[in-house]
């Protein structure tokens, strides 16, 4: 009884409009530092992450931290593209570190497009609204606040690293995780990181439904699909037509449909959800569990855009091109082809099951580099996993943590490829309309201020130990 009321007073503040709430005077304090990332532009074409690092450098400074603890980096040749470690010492030089990673950088907003402006900070009717507001400015904000709370307390067992980066949305002029991983490894050395990526579901009425733990995500990998031809005069077709070649590949690949896989993640998440939606859907999960080529039960699961690509790899023509002129057969006619690469599947195999989905159609098939790797996801240790659900229990009571792999990606595939197993930490609640990567990007003022107090307890908790397993 008392974990349903709980689970409800939780729904009812993520409702509550904000002019009926009083921020405690932390809250104060961190809406400030918030308010000053959102609204330090951070996109690729006119805004600058150093600038951002070194203002949240600044306000660990303020917060007590040594020069020699706060390390504001630029790699060479980007001065826009800097990023900062902050480092809170532990109390044991022989317990591991762990980091606290969140990207600077934000997806493009253009102010016509937007109701309100993208870079102003603007908290309207119980929402945080402006680019970055989730992602992913919202983590940087609270693992950068944590950093400062955690400062006036007793040292943690564990060493503490801050890292923001930068370049991890698209367009990016480099990737600074890459880039530290390629030149500063050991800035890096930690038992495991945590990241954004992990976020729970509300049901149809608004209220919590799931908590999302994320371990795994799948690979993004570009492949240039070609076909070729001597060409010749418009006014004498021929059958053998680059353009109708690559158009029978095309839809060759569109009714190709790559196998089910499973790992740990996926078991465990499609095994918990089998419980909670129920009926023809929950059992159709149990079946694919039990057989992953029951393709009966895979329709039904697929129905659902999500669970379908959470099940496999997937790929996709995004561009095509073809001919030279409009009185010519086509000499050349290619498509760039983006698939999402189940964790463990690797980039060879892939492209193997494309050229079969091409058929005989004389297409090639060619990766574009850089050619990704795809890490298996890190394991959901007692350490890792049974903690956040254990710190889960008193924070959102009766909302059940589920293991979960994101189909699409973040820095955290490359830190984990490096040797950092990598999650994306529960605790915030998003809806469909949130607005990321698109429009009006807002976030509920009471989910993260409770996301907020869920992930300061939860890094205590992980810092409080050196059991790796």
């Amino acid at each position: 009884m008392l974990k349903l009321l709980g689970t409800a007073l939780f729904a009812a503040a993520l409702a509550l409009p904000v002019a009926a709430q009083t921020p405690r005077p932390d809250q104060a304090q961190f809406r400030a530092l918030y308010k000053e990332l959102v609204e330090t532009n951070t996109t690729h074409s006119t805004g600058s992450c150093t600038l951002a690092a070194q203002r949240m450098a600044a306000h660990l400074k303020t917060a007590g931290f040594a020069d020699a603890d706060l390390n504001v980096f630029v790699p060479p040749g980007f001065p826009l593209d800097g990023g900062l470690i902050a480092t809170l010492p532990g109390s044991d030089p022989k317990a591991a570190a762990i980091i606290l990673l969140a990207h600077l950088d934000v997806v493009e907003a253009k102010r016509e497009d937007w109701t309100r402006d993208p870079f102003v900070l603007i908290e309207e009717n119980g929402y945080f609204y402006g680019r970055g507001s989730i992602d992913d400015k919202s983590q940087a904000a609270i693992f950068t606040d944590s950093m400062a709370r955690l400062k006036a307390k007793k040292p943690p067992l564990r060493t503490i690293k801050l890292v923001l980066t930068c370049g991890e949305e698209s367009g990016a002029r480099i990737n600074n995780i890459r880039w530290l991983i390629d030149n500063h490894r050991d800035w890096l050395n930690a038992a495991f990181a945590l990241n954004e990526g992990g976020s729970g579901t509300l049901d149809a009425q608004g209220k919590p439904q799931t908590l999302g733990f994320q371990a795994g995500e799948k690979v993004s990998q570009n492949f240039r699909l070609e076909a070729t031809n001597p060409g010749g005069h418009s006014s004498m077709p021929r059958p053998d037509n680059a353009i109708y070649d690559l158009s029978r590949g095309l839809v060759g690949l569109a009714d190709y449909q790559f196998p089910v896989m499973f790992n740990d993640t996926t078991r465990g998440y499609f095994g918990a959800m089998a419980g909670i939606v129920g009926g023809d859907t929950g059992k159709a999960m149990t079946a694919l569990l039990a057989n992953p080529q029951d393709v009966a039960a895979d329709a039904i699961v697929s129905k659902n855009a999500a669970w379908h690509s959470m099940l496999r790899t997937t790929c996709v023509a995004t561009l095509t091109e073809g001919g030279h002129a409009i009185n010519a057969l086509p000499q050349r006619a290619s498509a760039n082809v983006n698939c999402r690469m189940f964790p463990g599947d690797p980039a060879a195999n892939v492209q193997a099951q494309l050229v079969k989905a091409m058929g005989s159609t004389g297409v090639t098939v060619t990766a574009v580099p850089p050619v990704n790797p795809t890490p298996p996801p890190p394991p959901l240790t007692p350490l890792v996993f049974g903690t956040a659900k254990h710190i889960a229990a008193k924070h959102f009571p009766g909302v059940p943590v589920l293991p979960m792999m994101l189909t699409g990606a973040t820095d955290g595939r490359f830190l984990t490829g490096a040797g950092v197993p990598t999650y994306g930490v529960p605790g915030a609640f998003l809806a469909e309309d949130s607005g990321m990567h698109g429009l009006n990007e807002h976030v509920s003022v009471a989910g993260l201020y409770a996301q907020r107090d869920y992930l300061f307890d939860l890094i205590q908790a992980y810092a409080a130990t050196k059991d790796t397993q």
